[in-house]
């Protein structure tokens, strides 16, 4: 019987599953207070990633830091990548995407983090009711695009 090559076999049990990251993820800086373990695994699977982690978690944060008890996002007012992170539902899909990319170690850790900053989103914006639900392909929104913008 031939024997299974290893990238058979690798792909037949998962991209991360009993797999450890490399030493030079381990040796990296540690991503915005994840854990060391959770840190080297985002690092290890970030080179597909178009933002970084760690930027989109201190986008995040810095908007929540915003003064004023309610907080009313902007639009982008440009289609560029990097513009079009001044919308923070575009950073939250990000965030959402790289979440789902994640190992289930480093998924774990990040989803504390995001329920603590979730919380505090939702706290601080208002729900609009008139936002649409579905998107132009009739799938749900997510509730981070249901929030009531600055220019509304």
């Amino acid at each position: 019987m031939p024997r299974s090559r290893p990238g058979a076999l690798r792909a037949a049990r998962g991209t991360h599953a009993g797999r450890r990251p490399p030493a030079w993820a381990r040796e990296l800086p540690p991503v915005d207070r994840l854990p060391a373990a959770a840190s080297a695994e985002v690092q290890w699977t970030a080179p597909g990633r178009h933002h970084p982690l760690g930027e989109l978690l201190r986008r995040y944060r810095a908007f929540l830091r915003s003064p004023g008890s309610r907080l009313r996002p902007a639009r982008a007012v440009c289609p560029a990548p990097l513009c079009a992170l001044d919308d923070i539902a575009v950073v939250r899909d990000e965030l959402a995407d790289a979440y789902r990319a994640l190992p289930p170690g480093a998924r774990r850790a990040l989803g504390r983090v995001l329920r603590f900053l979730d919380a505090e989103f939702r706290r601080r914006t208002m729900f609009d009711r008139d936002a649409a639900a579905t998107d132009r392909s009739g799938s749900p929104r997510p509730w981070w695009h249901r929030r009531l913008y600055a220019d509304e």
